[in-house]
This record gives C-alpha cells, sequence and structure tokens, in this order.
C-alpha cells in the first residue's frame, strides 16, 4: 500500500507541477498585495488625512465617480476609514460584463486614478493568474482539480513520513546529493505539509464557489447586462451606511456590494468586535431593499452556525494574515515549498529513473578473474 502511495503522489506531483509552482509563487507574492500595490502606486492607494478628518458622504462619493465616469454603473465599493489608505470602487460598463475599478479619495471627494480592468495592474494580473490562470471559467475548474491535487499531495505525504518526528531535523549535507536531496525534500514537505492543507482547502472551495455561482446564476439564462441604476434614485447609501452600524453592535462596513444584477439588493459586509482571531473583516452583512431602502436581513457572525464560522476563517486561513505580520511572512515562506519541493522531487525522480535503466552487473562482471 506504501508502495503504491509513493508511485501516486510522485505521479500527481509531476502531473501538477507546473500549475502548483505557477500558484506557489502568485500566492505567495500577493500575501502581501496591498504593501506592494502601494509601493508601486502610492497616488492610487494612499490618502494624506489628519485623525480628525471625516468622511465624505458616500452618496457625493458616488456622484464624483460616475460624473468621470458617464459610461460605467456601480457595482461595488470598498470602504476604508484609516485616514491613509483610499477607497476603491467597482465599475460595470453598461451593456457588458467588463469591470473596472477607480480609487478614491473619500476625505477630499477626488478621484484618484481612470478606470482601468480588473487585471490591469501587476498585483490583480497575478490574482487572476493565481485564481484561474487567466483563463475565466475554464481556469477556476483548474484551479479547483489542482487544489484537490495538491490536498491529495499534502497529506499523501504526512502518510508516507508519518515517522519524520524521528529524523526531522536530520539532514545529512555529507552525504551523497540523493540522500542529501532526499533528505531535504521530506523536511521541506513536512514542515509546510499543514500549510499546504488549509491553502488547498481554502482555495478549492471558493474556486468551486465560483463556479456554482456561475452555473446557478447564469446558466441556462441569457445575461442582463446592466444598462443603468437597479436601485431607486431616492436611496442614501450614506445613510444606509451609517444605520448598518447600528443594527449589529460594533459593526464597521467595509464593502458595499450594489444591485447589479436581477434578485440582488443592498448589502454591507463588514467586520465586528470579536474574540475569534480568525474571524474576517467581512464577516457579518446587513442588507437593504434597493427599492424602499428597509432592511431585510442581518447577520452577526458572533451568532451564526458553526459552520458559517469555520467558512468565514478561510479567509484570513488563505491570506495568513490572523497572527499580523509574523503570520504572513510564514506564509509566504511556506507558501513557496511547492517550488522547492518540486525541484528536489524532480531530482529524485530523474535519479531513480535513471538506476533503474542501469543494467545489472553479472557475477562474471563482478569478479572476472
Amino acid at each position: 500500500m506504501r508502495k503504491n502511495l509513493f508511485k501516486w503522489h510522485s505521479l500527481a506531483a509531476l502531473i501538477a507541477m507546473l500549475p502548483l509552482l505557477i500558484i506557489s509563487v502568485t500566492g505567495s507574492i500577493l500575501v502581501f498585495k496591498v504593501e506592494i500595490d502601494s509601493w508601486l502606486r502610492p497616488a492610487h492607494m494612499q490618502v494624506d488625512a489628519t485623525p480628525d478628518t471625516q468622511r465624505v458622504s458616500l452618496d457625493n462619493l458616488m456622484h464624483t465617480v460616475l460624473s468621470n465616469n458617464p459610461e460605467y454603473e456601480l457595482g461595488g465599493w470598498e470602504i476604508f476609514d484609516d485616514k491613509q489608505r483610499s477607497d476603491t470602487s467597482y465599475l460595470i460598463k453598461r451593456h457588458t460584463d467588463e469591470w473596472a475599478k477607480v480609487y478614491v479619495d473619500q476625505y477630499h471627494d477626488k478621484v484618484l486614478s481612470t478606470p482601468q480592468s480588473m487585471t490591469h495592474y501587476i498585483t490583480d494580473w497575478l490574482l487572476e493568474l493565481h485564481y484561474a490562470f487567466l483563463l475565466h471559467e475554464t481556469g477556476a475548474v483548474i484551479g479547483f482539480v489542482i487544489a484537490l491535487v495538491m490536498l491529495f499531495l499534502g497529506i499523501s505525504g504526512i502518510v508516507l513520513y508519518r515517522r519524520f518526528w524521528a529524523k526531522f531535523f536530520t539532514l545529512r549535507l555529507s552525504a551523497a546529493k540523493r540522500i542529501f536531496f532526499s533528505d531535504l525534500h521530506k523536511m521541506i514537505g513536512i514542515s509546510s505539509s499543514p500549510v499546504l492543507i488549509v491553502l488547498a482547502i481554502t482555495g478549492g472551495y471558493w474556486n468551486l464557489t465560483g463556479l456554482l455561482h456561475e452555473l446557478i446564476e447564469h446558466a441556462g439564462d441569457e445575461h442582463v447586462y446592466i444598462s443603468g441604476p437597479r436601485h431607486s434614485p431616492d436611496i442614501s447609501f450614506e445613510a444606509l451606511r451609517l444605520q448598518a452600524r447600528t443594527e449589529i453592535d460594533s459593526f464597521n462596513g467595509g464593502y458595499l456590494a450594489m444591485p447589479h444584477e436581477p434578485g440582488r439588493n443592498i448589502t454591507f459586509y463588514g467586520e465586528v468586535d470579536s474574540d475569534n482571531p480568525l474571524t474576517s473583516e467581512y464577516a457579518s452583512q446587513v442588507s437593504f431593499d434597493k427599492t424602499s431602502g428597509e432592511l431585510l436581513s442581518k447577520s452577526d457572525i458572533r451568532q451564526a452556525s458553526g459552520l458559517a464560522v469555520f467558512v468565514d476563517s478561510f479567509r484570513k486561513l488563505h491570506f495568513g494574515y490572523f497572527g499580523g505580520l509574523t503570520t504572513r511572512i510564514l506564509w509566504a515562506v511556506l507558501g513557496l515549498s511547492p517550488l522547492w519541493l518540486g525541484i528536489t522531487g524532480l531530482y529524485l525522480y530523474w535519479q531513480r529513473r535513471g538506476y533503474r535503466r542501469k543494467p545489472k552487473r553479472t557475477p562474471q562482471q563482478l569478479n572476472p578473474a
């Protein structure tokens, strides 16, 4: 059984090596996406505000964005109030499914950028490469399959080397290269397996739910493109934002989802004070009717089911920011392990193949005299 498992482990690693390497490298970079964006594009990402500067009304900000971009409608809005980072407005071009993003100074009512596609900036391009290999739904399917392979590799590696603790810190530097690479492969694999298993489960879940959304929401029906606002002109989004803060204790909305598709309403996703370090910044939500502005529903993650809490933890677990900078660095380093496992594993694979092909020496050849 162990021999067969080893064969399947090796075969799966060889087949999935290239996509695993792409996911590995891009994922480790994206752990620091905000910092990279702020470094490359400070004029877009950063705002100059004093601690007592107040946000401009969300209604005014929306009006400014749409006035500057009359061919677009709003699809969503990322809200920040830390006096440092700008808001992000997500736009949809009318009569198309083309999304774009615009950065907004929420303290001075100023647009900081022109609309750019969701893959225009380098980190956004890397995000799409990481998630779907730039192949849209087809790439998401591939990503889900690769996540399953990564999960299998992580679990099978632990099973194969379940007695790793006996020689975990043994790295025979002076031994033959094959032995050294074998030790290194086992050490990296066992060290990174728990994190890789977490990344496989969380990443695979998001790929699957994204695919199911497309299948359930759009399959069999002609896509209805947005041609104008789908909410009442009397709606005040600033008033709803402030009301949402009163509906759930300590609620702070971080993302506004606009009713850009039929059947959708106005929903604020946000964070609440919680003792759970894995509770995400979008864990709770408050929804309003897009026509009347009346409260439809609210969900406090602190009162949610165990399953909802578990799924919500996927965000922080996948990106590794539940423990601050320390866990982010750890996630970035261990996230690169498929790169080193690929190099060492490939070397060991070719060594074994060469050993099998090498002709066995007969007794006469060993003792010619």
